[in-house]
């Protein structure tokens, strides 16, 4: 009979090593969780053993499988999952481990739960890698596309300490705070956006419909047309009879600024501006030290090792200024410093940030220092929100009303000039 070496845990923590002979992997597992015990990992003592080939003879022709591979790879690959997604697909798995479920009956109990954004085929996929005898982190490692660096070393850190539903309820609690900012910064966009929208479309509608109509009346009188009317005028035809022009002006632009932006010269100077940038500076820069703060305090806190802590934290930032500084953060602490100096040689990071995390290593708690300084930024970057849009609304107002003022007077100056032309008996028509 088959032999099968196992690592699994103790609800109490506790490591526990051994080898069933059983029949097969799934009877390994099933003996392993009826002794109350957490499964880690399960392989064939047996060295050389082939795993069984999935799908071998199926026939038929995969229409998928005649595009080119650009394209295989846009149609089949899995839309990553948003960060509210995330923290409710990982809030219903620790609920399920909490309820006492083994970890195979909590995935397939995943596959019936509602996931937004995440399919059914992710759990059952995973359950069918744990079945095998791998790790939880191992087999969300085999899916990139759903689940990230930092998702997997934090569940892996959770298999390791024996506490991954308390592991799994923190990046659940990490995530919804991440979405809770994402979404706030996105409804304070919605009403400039919406302004600048309706704006663009009276300027277009004006220019394209409405002016030419007012050039043939005022053509049709011996005026003299005042000097807006006659610019505006002058725009309306070149906007006409070179539409095409602009268009194509526009998307030159944005190909040479998307290409500008994907850079590393590009992306680092665009970075740079938006956190100097007037009023939108402080808000990029609150929730950049928010993000970098929480997503490193948060794995810490879960027992991930600093040295790959700081390099998924370089890798989740986006602002390449920071993205180097936290780079440049883990070489020094690779070399023996503490992380508070390079935070400081950086001279991006506020002192407040070098202060606390440098308390933090004095006492031993820098995730604590991290997360309390993660709560201050991101209660800041509400504050900031909220003041940016108040002072973006009336500037918005003001210029609308400046851009309709302009049109009606070009209307309206040479319909007085025309008027007073008729009434002392001007010629006409």
């Amino acid at each position: 009979m088959p032999q099968f070496s196992y690592k699994a845990r103790k609800r109490s923590g506790e490591l526990v090593e051994g080898v069933l002979e059983v029949p097969d992997r799934s009877a390994a597992l099933a003996q392993i969780q009826r002794s109350g015990l957490f499964p880690l990992a399960v392989a064939d003592v047996k060295a050389g053993a082939a795993p069984a080939t999935k799908n071998a003879g199926k026939g038929g022709v995969n229409l998928i499988s005649l595009l080119p591979q650009s394209m295989r790879e846009q149609m089949t690959q899995k839309r990553k999952p948003k960060l509210q997604e995330l923290a409710t697909f990982t809030t219903q798995l620790a609920n399920l481990l909490q309820s006492g479920m083994p970890l195979t009956v909590a995935l397939n109990s995943m596959t019936h739960l509602e996931s937004p954004g995440i399919p059914a085929e992710v759990s059952r996929d995973l359950k069918t890698e744990v079945t095998e005898g791998r790790g939880l982190s191992d087999a969300m490692a085999r899916q990139p596309r759903i689940f990230s660096e930092l998702y997997i070393n934090m569940v892996k850190a959770g298999e390791s300490s024996g506490s991954l539903v308390q592991v799994l309820r923190r990046m659940a609690s990490h995530f919804q705070q991440f979405a809770e900012v994402q979404a706030k910064f996105k409804s304070a966009m919605i009403y400039p956006a919406m302004v600048i929208c309706v704006g663009l479309g009276i300027v277009a509608f004006f220019m394209f419909f409405m002016m030419p109509r007012f050039t043939e009346i005022f053509n049709g009188f011996n005026i003299q047309l005042p000097l807006p009317t006659r610019a505006l005028m002058r725009a309306s035809h070149w906007f006409l009879d070179y539409w095409w022009l602009l268009g194509l002006v526009i998307v030159v632009l944005v190909i040479l600024f998307k290409r500008f932006q994907t850079s590393a010269a590009g992306a680092r100077k665009l970075d740079e501006w938006r956190m100097k940038a007037p009023v939108v500076g402080k808000v990029v820069k609150l929730n950049v030290f928010g993000q970098f703060t929480r997503t490193l305090g948060t794995l810490l806190q879960n027992g991930v090792p600093v040295l790959t802590a700081l390099k998924i934290t370089e890798q989740v930032m986006s602002n390449s200024l920071i993205k180097e500084a936290v780079a440049k953060a883990r070489e020094a602490v690779t070399d023996g410093k503490t992380l508070a100096q390079p935070l400081a040689q950086s001279k991006l990071f506020p002192q407040l940030v070098v202060d606390l995390v440098r308390i933090g290593e004095e006492t031993g708690d820098v995730p604590g220092a991290l997360n309390n300084l993660a709560d201050t930024y991101e209660g800041e970057l509400q504050i900031s929100l909220r003041v940016m849009t108040q002072l973006i609304e009336p500037v918005l107002i003001i210029l609308m009303a400046v851009i309709v003022g302009f049109l009606l007077l070009s209307i309206l100056l040479p319909m007085f000039n025309l008027i007073s032309h008729i009434s002392t008996g001007g010629g006409g028509h």
